[in-house]
C-alpha cells in the first residue's frame, strides 16, 4: 500500500529533467508534461493488468472450490478401516 502512495511522486521525478552548467555555477531543473502523461499511463496499465491477473487467478480458484467432491461416511458400526487411519 505504501508504494501505491508513491508512484505519484516516481512519476512527478521520471518528468523532471535536471541539466547542470558548471561553467555558470547553474542547475535547471524542466518539467515535462509529456514524460509525466507517459509515465501515469503506464503505470495505470500496470495496474490494470495486475488487477486482471488477480481476478483471473480467483476465479481460478473458485472454480478449483466448486470441483471438489468429498465424500464422508458416517456409519459408526463399520469396522472397516483404511490404510491411511491412525
Amino acid at each position: 500500500m505504501r508504494i501505491a502512495m508513491l508512484l505519484p511522486l516516481a512519476a512527478l521525478a521520471a518528468a523532471c529533467q535536471v541539466t547542470e552548467d558548471d561553467q555558470n555555477d547553474a542547475i535547471t531543473v524542466q518539467y515535462n508534461q509529456d514524460l509525466a502523461e507517459n509515465t501515469a499511463a503506464d503505470i495505470a496499465n500496470g495496474a490494470q493488468e495486475a488487477g486482471e491477473a488477480i481476478a483471473n487467478g480467483a476465479e481460478g480458484a473458485v472454480d478449483a472450490a466448486r470441483n471438489v467432491d468429498v465424500d464422508v461416511d458416517t456409519n459408526t458400526a463399520d469396522n472397516n478401516t483404511t490404510a491411511n487411519s491412525n
